[in-house]
Parts: C-alpha cells; sequence; structure tokens
C-alpha cells in the first residue's frame, strides 16, 4: 500500500495493530509507514515518535530513522537525547547514525559534543567513512571551527564535489573567502565537477572580495553546465552588483525565469549600492506588483536606497507602512537605516529623537551613526553628550569601534587627552583595531593592501608609482586633507600616512599591472576618507581610468574627474 496522506497512515497503522506486527509483511509495511510519518512532509513526527516509543526492541533502521527525522526538524536536540538513549539499550549506532546527529551539533552550534561525536567515531573505527567525514566538515564549519574542519579535509583520501563543496562554504561563511577561492582552483584541478551548491559557495567568495574574472569564469561553467536554479541566477546577481558590475547584474536577472524574493532583493540590494536609488525603487514597486511578497530584506535594501540618495520622505513613507503594507514589523536593522539616513542629511536632533521613540532597544551601530554624523556635520555638543551619557560603551564594551569611535570623535575636536584615555581603555582591554585593507583582483589572483604595507612582491614599484601620482597631484592644486587622520602628530606625518592609506596602493598597483584601457576594481572594508575620495577623484582624471571603489558603505564609480556618490556617502 503506497502512503500518501497521513489518513491514509494511520488506516495502515490500525490495520498493522488489529492484525499483530510479528510477520515479515507487517514489519514491512510499519517501515514504510515509520518512514512516511518521520520523514514527508506529509507526516507527523509526534505520531512517528509514538510508533517508536511502542516498539519493544526497534532495530538500527528505526533508530536511525526517529534521529533522523529529529535532525532536520525544529527540535534536533532530541535526536542527541535518543542517541544517548540508543546507547543505554546497548544498541551500537552504525555509519548511518554519526551524520545525523553531526548535522544536529551543526543546527545547535553544539561544537563540543561534536568533538566528543567526532571521538567516538574514531573509537568505533568510522573515521575513514566519507559520509561521516563530510558531515564533520559541515559540523565544524557550522560552529565556527573552520580549522578543525580543514584538518578532517586534509586527512580525506576520498574527497568528492559534498566534501569540496562543505570546506568552500564553511571557508566563505569564516571570512576566509580568498582561501575558499584558492580551495575551488584545487577542486578543479583534481577534475571534480561543480554543482549548483558549489557554485553558489563559490560566487559568494567571488562578492566578498570582488573576485570578478573568477566570478565570470564560474558563470561560463554555469552557462555550460546548464544551471538554471534560481539561487545560481541569484548568486550571480549578486556577485555581478557586489563585484561593481551592476549592467551585467542586470542582464542575469533578466534571464531568471522565476523570479523569488530572494532574486528581487539581491537586484534592488545591488541598485540601491551603486547609487541606483530610482531604479531600485522602480524594481520594488514592479516585484509588488508581480504578488512577489518582499522580506525583511527586502525592506532593508529599499530603505538602503533612501538612504543613499537622502530620500527622507521616502524613506519615512516606506518605514511607516512597511507594516500595514506587507506585514513586516520594523526590525533593528530597519530602524538602524532610518536613524542613518536622518543622521547623514543632517537631521541630527530628529534622529535622536527617533532612537528614543523607537520600541526596541537600539543596538551599537545606531548609536555609533549617529555620533559619526554629530562629527560629520560638526555639532561637537551633541557628539559629547551622546558620548559622556556612555551610550555605546553600556552595551557593548567588548566591541572595539565604539571606542575607536570614541577616539576619533574627540581627536576631531583637538581632544587630544581624552583620546589618549580612550585608547588607553582599548589597551587595557586587550581590544584590537580593524586595520584598513583594500583588496584587488589581478589576473585571477587576489591582492591584499594594508596602509603603510611593504610585504607586497611588487612593493618597490608600487611606492615608485604613489611617488608619480604624488607629482601629479601636486601639479592640479591637491592639498591632503590632514584632518582625516586621528592622531597627534606633525601635518607633514598626516600627509605622508594619509598618502599611503590602503586604496592608494591598491590603485598604484592596477595602474602598474593592468592595460590602460582596464577597469579598476577595488574592495574596502572600511569606509573611504575624503582625502583617497578626493585622490580617487584626481587620478581617474589624470590617468584616463575608471575606477571602481566598494566601501562598507556603497560603490563609488570614479570617472573624469567624478563619482556617482555626488560626494554623498
Amino acid at each position: 500500500m503506497e502512503i500518501s496522506t497521513l489518513t491514509q497512515a494511520m488506516q495502515l497503522h490500525a490495520h498493522i495493530i488489529k492484525t499483530g506486527n510479528e510477520d515479515n509483511h507487517n514489519i514491512l509495511s510499519l517501515s514504510k509507514l515509520f518512514n512516511f510519518t518521520a520523514l514527508s512532509h506529509s507526516g507527523n513526527l509526534s505520531y512517528a515518535r509514538k510508533i517508536f516509543d511502542s516498539l519493544p526492541r526497534p532495530n538500527s533502521y528505526f533508530w536511525n530513522t526517529i534521529i533522523r527525522a529529529y535532525a532536520k526538524s525544529t527540535e534536533p536536540e532530541q535526536a542527541l537525547h535518543l542517541f544517548l538513549s540508543m546507547q543505554h539499550k546497548d544498541h551500537k549506532p552504525d555509519k548511518f547514525t554519526y551524520p545525523f546527529i553531526l548535522k544536529s551539533c551543526a543546527c545547535l552550534r553544539k561544537v563540543d559534543e561534536g568533538k566528543q561525536f567526532h571521538a567516538l567515531v574514531y573509537k568505533t573505527g568510522l573515521q575513514s567513512d566519507r559520509y561521516i567525514q563530510n558531515s564533520l566538515i559541515h559540523m565544524y564549519c557550522y560552529c565556527g571551527e573552520s580549522d578543525c574542519a580543514t584538518r578532517v579535509f586534509e586527512q580525506m583520501s576520498n574527497k568528492d564535489v559534498v566534501t569540496w563543496t562543505s570546506i568552500i562554504d564553511g571557508c566563505v561563511d569564516d571570512n576566509r573567502s580568498t582561501e575558499a577561492l584558492k580551495l575551488f582552483g584545487r577542486m578543479q584541478e583534481e577534475g571534480i565537477e561543480p554543482n549548483d551548491a558549489t557554485v553558489v559557495s563559490v560566487l559568494r567568495a567571488c562578492a566578498d572580495v570582488g573576485a570578478l574574472d573568477t566570478g565570470r569564469k564560474v558563470h561560463q561553467i554555469v552557462a555550460q553546465k546548464r544551471i538554471s536554479k534560481a539561487n545560481v541566477g541569484t548568486a550571480l546577481v549578486d556577485m555581478y552588483s557586489k563585484c561593481g558590475c551592476i549592467d551585467s547584474a542586470l542582464q542575469v536577472f533578466e534571464t531568471i525565469e522565476q523570479k523569488d524574493a530572494y532574486a528581487w532583493t539581491a537586484m534592488i540590494s545591488g541598485l540601491a549600492s551603486h547609487g541606483m536609488s530610482e531604479k531600485a525603487i522602480n524594481f520594488f514597486e514592479q516585484m509588488v506588483e508581480l504578488n512577489v511578497k518582499p522580506d525583511v530584506r527586502t525592506i532593508t535594501a529599499v530603505l538602503s536606497a533612501c538612504r543613499n540618495s537622502a530620500w527622507v520622505q521616502q524613506g519615512y513613507s516606506y518605514f511607516n507602512n512597511m507594516e500595514k503594507r506587507f506585514g513586516i514589523r520594523p526590525t533593528i536593522q530597519h530602524y538602524g537605516c532610518m536613524v542613518d539616513l536622518l543622521a547623514r542629511v543632517g537631521h541630527l536632533k530628529e534622529a535622536e529623537l527617533f532612537i528614543k521613540r523607537m520600541p526596541i532597544e537600539p543596538d551599537s551601530v545606531v548609536w555609533r551613526n549617529l555620533i559619526w554624523a554629530c562629527k560629520m556635520h560638526g555639532d561637537h555638543d551633541r557628539g559629547d553628550r551622546l558620548m559622556n551619557q556612555n551610550q555605546l560603551l553600556q552595551m557593548d564594551s567588548s566591541d572595539s569601534g565604539s571606542y575607536v569611535l570614541y577616539g576619533n570623535v574627540y581627536a576631531s575636536n583637538g581632544n587630544w587627552c581624552e583620546k589618549a584615555k580612550v585608547r588607553e581603555l582599548i589597551n587595557k582591554k586587550g581590544l584590537t583595531k580593524p586595520k584598513g585593507s583594500s583588496r584587488i583582483e589581478v589576473k585571477g589572483i587576489i591582492h591584499k593592501f594594508f596602509a603603510g604595507d611593504t610585504e607586497h612582491p611588487q612593493a618597490e614599484n608600487i611606492y615608485k608609482k604613489l611617488d608619480e601620482i604624488a607629482d601629479q597631484l601636486s601639479t592640479v592644486g591637491y592639498q591632503p586633507k590632514i584632518s582625516e587622520v586621528m592622531l597627534d602628530i606633525e601635518d607633514e606625518e598626516k600627509a605622508f600616512q594619509l598618502h599611503h592609506h590602503s586604496e592608494k596602493l591598491a590603485v598604484a598597483f592596477a595602474l602598474i599591472s593592468t592595460k590602460i584601457d582596464t577597469r579598476i576594481h577595488i574592495v574596502k572594508n572600511l569606509r573611504s576618507c575624503e582625502d583617497c575620495h578626493s585622490v580617487m577623484k584626481l587620478i581617474s582624471k589624470m590617468y584616463e581610468r575608471e575606477i571602481i571603489i566598494r566601501d562598507r558603505i556603497r560603490f563609488h564609480h570614479f570617472k573624469n574627474g567624478n563619482c556617482s556618490c555626488g560626494d554623498y556617502w
């Protein structure tokens, strides 16, 4: 009897109970019944558990099926409890049991328990089983232990596409996208064909570090293998958007046949980050007209579009109507977008009142945006008052970003004594300030630069090019914006530091390493400073090169001495 509904399953169960369950036919029927209720979308896990608990001597099939069912349910901790019960009843787990148990550990982020199961795998001699090894890699990656995952990976002798995809995806999740791309190169060298999951993971890595050349090669693989899944199309849209090729992103988007909320959101977010706010809003309204329901990330993208173009009224309209129009209750990200929008345009009092009226507790990012805007707009009294209230430090004393902000605001006011106290606090707490860095891909290789970096193999030539750029800048009346350097040092030293910011090193490297008609794509991990922004405009004109920089906030397209952001970011 084929089972397709829970009613049929219950009828079969009644028949088994009535006729007895000792003969082989009824045992086979019970197995089908149990599999349906435990694993089918139309089943019922609670009902399956009752069947399981009624069995006097469940065999391995029943144990593994119920553990698997809980591993993929909203109650993965039950799988761990069942494993313990299994051992207490002297029923040994086998090679099919551990992958489900490790999946539960991953869902629960229980890495310590996962390590104990890893030890049991060795104890039972199953450490060479590929499925268990793949599950261990997934578990360690999901729990943020990518080093452990890498050790398991490197010890494997028989890696399949699942193995490679798991480690690549884990590296991306652990902010090791450059390493993920190297692994993908190794995977190709070993002749392992990527599947759609691999492609999505690699495209995520490309988007993260701005690896456009590699992303295009992956796109070719997608075309050759005729992978047409919506999630792959969405990943391509995201990759092209984040690598600065918004036109390519639009072309891919148009080819996606069944555009879901994820695809629309990726496109709207990409347009917003490139400052194409009007087009982003138009796409959003098209999405709504086509009855594709937006989610919380879609609204965040829409509010970001309003923020990047200083559209206060439009921002209020979408924010105030999101719950009524789409049934989406505002999250901290939505409130943060509104505060940032108000603060950036200089509505500082309104932004502060907005925070005070929020029905949810503001996080450190919200306060940081407002305090930074006070510095940018010269409202030192408000900035000092907010800092004196210790809004940020009360929230997260382990967050170095808040301390750095305090120090920079004090420095901008010339209050070097207070900045020194903040620096002392940072050192006392053992916190580290995030280093500014810039990445650039040349001939498929990612090059990473830090401020004042001398480690690059071509450092000597890079600095020669920087000196040439400095000479060229002096002829057009460039004056370094030394106010950007928040250190109590001589002006000459401040100018020297500005000249060696990471994106300037990256652009100098690009000028000596690429053809004159090649676009320069740079990814920076922090917000671009005013001096670098001014210099990039001048370089784009002097060297007749188009420069695209993605900073922490948005894209800047520099061409012929102008920037797409209109000097608003």
